[in-house]
């Protein structure tokens, strides 16, 4: 993380760093437009606007800023700001998590898991396989009880479905 980016959007501004904003019909690094977001998000300088931040999330999002699609995916999985849109929500959640953003590597592991439980039986093994590659990849990273999560999703796979998932796990992270 650039922490001058993040000293001029939320320090106090002084003469050497100070910037103009861009307007929103201004070109902009999908960092800074990420940043806006969050202003947004979390009502920083103005009131909160969720459809704001949606909107800066989007941008962001678009040039592969992967705490943008993690912020997006959950925006369209919960309905803030934009229509609630389970379909969209699994668009960014699946491409932030390519991009190595593990917040997003657990959700897909969890709901992977949801859909292991409760799918068709045809879809149960790939299900499994992929909740467990991205559970353990989370945890790889250090997410909060993603260690705990393989364990309890490893339970219900025979040992050729884990011994997958480790090679697509090790593929993942190679790759």
């Amino acid at each position: 993380m650039d922490f001058a980016l993040l000293h001029r959007w939320f320090g106090r501004p002084n003469a050497r760093h100070r910037q103009r904003t861009p307007k929103p019909d201004e070109p902009a690094a999908a960092e800074a437009q990420f940043l806006k977001g969050a202003e947004f998000a979390n009502g920083q300088g103005n009131l909160q606007d969720e459809e704001q931040a949606a909107y800066w999330y989007s941008l962001a999002a678009e040039q592969n800023h992967g705490l943008a699609q993690f912020k997006l995916g959950t925006m369209y999985g919960q309905g803030q700001g934009v229509v609630r849109d389970d379909k969209q929500a699994m668009v960014w959640m699946t491409k932030a998590a390519h991009l190595g953003n593990p917040d997003a590597q657990y959700w897909l592991g969890v709901k992977q898991h949801v859909v292991s439980r409760m799918g068709d039986a045809s879809a149960l093994p790939g299900a499994r396989i992929e909740a467990l590659m991205w559970v353990r990849l989370a945890a790889k990273q250090g997410y909060h009880g993603a260690e705990a999560a393989c364990e309890f999703v490893a339970l219900g796979m025979t040992r050729e479905e884990v011994a997958e998932s480790d090679r697509r796990t090790a593929a993942f992270v190679t790759g």
